[in-house]
């Protein structure tokens, strides 16, 4: 083996990572179009935040998985200076406003969409690199701010054609969670880590059951592999306590309850006399108040006391859009999409920068995410872009020719183009076939002499050759090809394109 060819590069996709064919590409931006449509009639305006930040802007908050200090892609620049890849679009916005603070009306309503990237390990459908479509609200503390995140969320889903009932959005506030850790004892700054084991541990609950939950509140799960998570090592008391908020939701009493309803059933737990707890509850109290006003049922966004959200950055209100719809996958097993974006108030995350407490609040969707939800479901609009008509050339010293015939049919907003590559006719027809041209023009002397041109209608022929079973009949196919004048090409190619 030479060296030239051992040291030839594998052609692979790198791990965790995808390429993206064209009919996703262009089902994903009408979706973007649809949400970006809601967005702007709320007010919310466009701007954008790059790629790569300084590493300490994106600060302590990680991305909330089991190896945070992994968690993003980062590299040093030639001043010495540490930058990374955003895993977010949140902590650039932060850093935009503080950055702008002077210039930007308050509260500033902007929404963006991008790549974030995750340094994790990736797994079936988990992806280092995905997109997000975020709106957010910065410097209102009221709850109208995040009653308003969530009733967009709602009539997002419904743009994007879900229907009551097919989707919910899932509202919870921090701050009873906090209530709960000052209740079992985790109050203190050598808690955080302890504080973060116990969120992430409520977080796996769909996955998990309880079962699996109270292993990791405990001493810890080891999983069918082998593997063992470390657990927070809380009492027993303490995992009762937890369990009795969990309950709530596990237990089905509050199934088909109104919102203000399981707000009550809140206010029974043993530590519902908590002062942050209280707050967490009168801020519900008050969104709620805000949905039924605007007329937004608890089928479309719901009280739900298993909403943990990971993000440590969370301060208030967290919210996740859950899709409903029963479906299967291609293997026909049953499918539960779950959450297909989420959010929730960060008080705290301008203030890294500014000293100063800068209420916000926002909502964040997983593209990719929800365009697979909808695509499975039927609800995904997919254009039907028509393959481009190719332009044979037959001859190279008449290139000019082939392309004025080219730009006539894209005047006519016909796509359109000439072949220009170097092979033959009949590598030219491979190549118009596999590029899913629905027709080839085609132009050589003889036809150049009489002022013609051929278009072969490559679908048709293909639907003619399938049923051939005798030279006879092979003669027709040459019904998919017609003759035509020059001046006839446009409407000739326009009136193949309608069959």
């Amino acid at each position: 083996m030479s060296t030239d060819k051992q040291n030839r590069p594998k052609a692979r996709v790198a791990k965790g990572f995808r390429d993206i064919g064209a009919e996703e590409i262009r089902g994903v931006r009408q979706m973007l179009a649809k949400i970006q449509t809601v967005y702007e009639a709320y007010g919310f305006e466009p701007v954008e935040q790059p790629f790569i930040e300084y590493t300490d802007a994106l600060g302590k908050f990680l991305p909330d998985q089991d190896r945070p200090n992994a968690g993003v892609f980062s590299f040093q620049d030639d001043d010495g200076q540490w930058l990374s890849l955003r895993y977010d679009l949140t902590a650039p916005l932060a850093r935009y406003v503080a950055e702008n603070q002077q210039k930007l009306p308050t509260p500033y309503r902007s929404y963006r969409q991008g790549w974030v990237f995750r340094n994790e390990k990736p797994g079936p459908g988990r992806f280092r690199q995905f997109m997000q479509f975020d709106a957010d609200t910065v410097g209102s503390a009221s709850p109208a701010a995040d009653a308003e995140v969530c009733m967009m969320a709602a009539d997002t889903m419904e743009a994007l054609g879900l229907e009551r009932g097919q989707y919910r959005i899932n509202v919870n506030n921090r701050k009873i969670l906090d209530g709960m850790m000052e209740h079992i004892g985790l109050v203190e700054e050598s808690d955080q880590a302890r504080r973060l084991t116990v969120l992430r541990a409520l977080d796996k609950l769909d996955r998990l059951k309880w079962s699996g939950v109270e292993a990791l509140l405990g001493d810890g799960r080891t999983d069918e592999s082998g593997d063992h998570t470390p657990g927070a090592q809380l009492s027993p008391v303490s995992i009762v306590a937890i369990r009795e908020l969990i309950w709530l939701k596990q237990s089905g009493d509050l199934e088909g309850k109104s919102n203000s309803a399981i707000l009550r059933e809140y206010g029974k737990l043993s530590f519902g006399a908590n002062s942050k707890f209280v707050d967490g509850l009168a801020e519900l109290g008050d969104m709620d108040r805000l949905f039924d006003g605007s007329g937004y049922s608890s089928d479309q966004i719901a009280i739900d006391p298993s909403i943990i959200r990971g993000l440590e950055y969370y301060t208030g209100p967290v919210f996740e859009c859950e899709l409903l719809i029963p479906t299967t996958d291609e293997d026909g097993k049953p499918v539960r999409f779950g959450s297909v974006g989420g959010g929730g108030r960060y008080d705290d995350l301008v203030a890294r920068f500014t000293g100063q407490q800068v209420p916000a609040t926002g909502f964040s969707i997983g593209v990719s995410r929800l365009y697979s939800a909808l695509k499975l479901v039927g609800k995904a609009e997919e254009l039907n872009v028509t393959a481009p008509v190719v332009v044979l050339v037959l001859d190279k010293d008449r290139q000019g020719d082939y392309w004025r015939m080219v730009q006539t049919l894209r005047t006519e907003g016909i796509r359109a183009e000439m072949y220009v590559g170097t092979a033959g006719m009949k590598a030219q027809m491979k190549y118009a076939d596999k590029r899913g041209a629905p027709l080839v023009v085609i132009q050589g002397g003889d036809e150049q002499a009489k002022g013609e041109v051929q278009i072969k209608d490559l679908r048709l022929g293909s639907e003619l050759a399938s049923g051939i079973a005798s030279r006879e009949e092979y003669a027709a196919q040459r019904l998919a090809q017609v003759t035509v004048k020059e001046d006839e090409l446009v409407s000739a190619v326009k009136k193949a394109l309608s069959l």
